[in-house]
């Protein structure tokens, strides 16, 4: 079986196609960028197919769907940058990939959808994930959607930009928007296991199954974790979302890799948390805590990686 992974290069891309690799599968990996595969893939580059591909241009994918039986698709963006938009990306990009795999032959799609995501909601990019959704559940294909709370794990952009944000605000931290938003943090790992069984479960087929982890945290008890696993300290100082505005409209003019914007801040005013918990309830899996061992990486951050990533938008790991 030959199983194409959109978004290879991306976090949980690379993640899966890793895995997918040590379970012995043929694995063809769809990247924008040759440069980000080549970092993120190095150590299995010699026993997979890397191929060049744009969701926003549905001539590249014809060739990369050549011979597929399956389809991960996890090509979206959280943040509008370099003129990608939500609704091309997110929402027409994954209507080209079900022409291309329709096409092609291709019967079984995993779709990686969001929590919450709805096509009537007012916030535009849990609309435009809300419609690409809509359009899978549309197809005639094999279909599942997983719809993830925020995922960490090394790579994570959600956690991650918490520390490098810390490693250049020295004393104080703002408690945004007085920490009460509330999240399930659920952990890559768990996330990629989930759409790997989904391949051959059959049950999971025309299901939208959502992932959470075992606790559901205010956002300012993960800042206050965050804190610890950095080994620091900061006066929290609560700050309303209304202040914050402006604040992160000068980051997203001035930073290539602004690690905010103001579309992303809005929904801090929706509940991200995940009551039917397909994890337990579907997979009998114990998910892992957003604790301990298990968000050590976050003190791999250091202040070059931070300012190379939100002054260059690098690729920092």
């Amino acid at each position: 079986m030959t199983i194409l992974v959109t978004g290879a290069a991306g976090y949980l891309g690379n993640q899966t196609v890793k895995r997918l690799v040590a379970a012995g599968h043929s694995v063809r990996a769809l990247v924008r960028r040759k440069a980000k595969a080549a970092l993120r893939l190095q150590e299995v580059a010699d026993r997979i197919e890397i191929v060049e591909g744009d969701v926003t241009r549905p001539s590249s994918l014809t060739p990369a769907m050549e011979g597929v039986d399956s389809v991960i698709h996890y090509v979206a963006i959280a943040l509008e940058k370099g003129g990608q938009t939500y609704e091309a990306v997110n929402y027409r990009g994954t209507v080209n990939v079900l022409k291309a795999a329709r096409s092609a032959g291709v019967e079984r799609f995993i779709h990686m959808s969001q929590n919450g995501a709805r096509s009537d909601l007012p916030y535009r990019f849990l609309a435009s994930k809300g419609r690409a959704q809509e359009a899978v559940a549309a197809s005639d294909l094999k279909w599942t959607a997983l719809r993830p709370s925020a995922i960490f794990g090394p790579q994570d952009e959600f956690f991650n930009s918490f520390a490098r944000l810390l490693k250049v605000t020295p004393l104080v931290f703002p408690l945004i928007g007085g920490g009460k938003a509330v999240f399930q943090p659920v952990s890559v790992d768990d996330v990629v296991e989930a759409v790997i069984r989904c391949l051959d479960d059959e049950s999971t087929v025309g299901a939208e199954l959502a992932l959470g982890g075992p606790e559901v945290l205010t956002l300012g008890e993960i800042e206050r974790r965050v804190i610890e696993a950095l080994g620091t300290w900061r006066l929290l100082l609560p700050v309303p979302v209304a202040l914050l505005r402006p604040v992160v409209m000068i980051m997203q003019s001035l930073l290539p890799g602004s690690p905010v914007s103001t579309s992303l801040l809005d929904l801090l005013a929706l509940p991200n948390t995940v009551p039917d918990n397909a994890l337990v309830d579907h997979f009998a899996m114990t998910p892992i805590p957003f604790a301990g061992e298990h968000i050590a990486y976050l003190n791999d951050n250091t202040l070059s990686d931070t300012l190379a990533r939100f002054f260059g938008n690098a690729t920092v790991n």
